[in-house]
């Protein structure tokens, strides 16, 4: 607006000196001041009319001073000497790598910190969070717009410092990882609040360990996989041991009771109906029954 107003007034001007002088520009003087009170009335009406984008809320100052009521999203008729400053309150994410140009800031940009066991950590964390719009103008008068480089970024990074040395670097990459994540949240959440932010997600994307560190848990891993393996063996031995003495006993048993169980006639019966199966077979057989116990048999061939 103030340049419009800057460049209508000098061609006023220059209206008013053409006409009050012979010069062969005089017959455009008035086209000047004609032209000059156009640009100044666009400057005024784009001051009036304000647009705010979806997603978005305007802050209104005058001559410094913040007033505490926001623009919502949509067109508005406003006073054109305030000063309107746009923020964003739609979900905003910011990522702290070590995958060099993957976060916020160029290079390694990862979280180093000491567990409790001394051994350093390195956290890749991605914060989700939004600006509550009733608190734009506090987060204006009190912060500016750069709110990620002086609240998002440091408060996280201290809180996760403080948080991780209650917990062994093991426990961190591994049973603790869940609560450790719940317990930064808290704390940032608390942080974030206070100054005019809203922390929507934490999300902690990976957590390396010292190199000597991740070969002992593998090392770790890979006996209670192997004892694990021997475990199901023993089982399996053990169920075919099992399996093998109750075969044992069901044999003798049988034969306990098919020996108490014969006489002498049942043998003979059976003795006769073998007999008769020979004798009935393709290959055919003459039989002599003897005075002994097993008869003689003579082949026909």
């Amino acid at each position: 607006m103030i340049l419009s107003l800057i460049l209508g007034v000098i061609l006023i001007i220059i209206g008013f000196t053409l006409k009050n002088h012979e010069n062969p520009l005089s017959k455009f003087a008035n086209l000047f001041r004609i032209f000059g009170f156009a640009v100044i009335l666009i400057g005024l009406l784009s001051s009036v009319f304000k647009q705010i984008d979806a997603g978005k809320v305007g802050v209104k100052s005058l001559y410094g001073n913040v007033q505490p009521d926001i623009l919502e999203s949509g067109l508005h008729v406003i006073n054109p000497l305030l000063d309107i400053t746009v923020f964003d309150v739609q979900t905003q994410n910011y990522t702290m790598s070590a995958i060099h140009n993957e976060g916020a800031q160029e290079g390694d940009d990862a979280i180093r910190v000491l567990s409790n066991d001394g051994l350093e950590v390195v956290i890749d964390l991605t914060v989700l969070y939004r600006v509550l719009p009733t608190e734009a103008p506090k987060i204006l008068k009190g912060i500016g717009q750069d709110y990620t480089d002086k609240i998002v970024r440091p408060v996280t990074r201290t809180r996760i410092r403080d948080n991780a040395v209650y917990y062994d670097a093991v426990a961190l990459y591994s049973t603790k990882r869940n609560e450790f994540q719940q317990r930064i949240f808290k704390s940032i959440e608390e942080d974030f609040k206070k100054r005019g932010l809203v922390l929507e997600q934490l999300l902690i994307r990976n957590i390396n360990l010292p190199t000597s560190v991740k070969a002992s848990i593998e090392s770790k891993i890979n006996a209670e996989q192997d004892a694990q393996k021997m475990t199901f063996v023993l089982q399996k031995e053990k169920q075919e041991a099992e399996r093998k003495r109750v075969e044992a006993q069901g044999i003798a048993d049988y034969q306990r009771i098919i020996s108490s169980g014969l006489t002498d006639k049942q043998l003979q019966y059976e003795q006769i109906k073998a007999q008769k199966e020979i004798a009935t077979s393709s290959n055919t057989k003459i039989i002599f029954m003897g005075k002994g116990s097993a008869p003689v048999i003579l082949s026909d061939k």
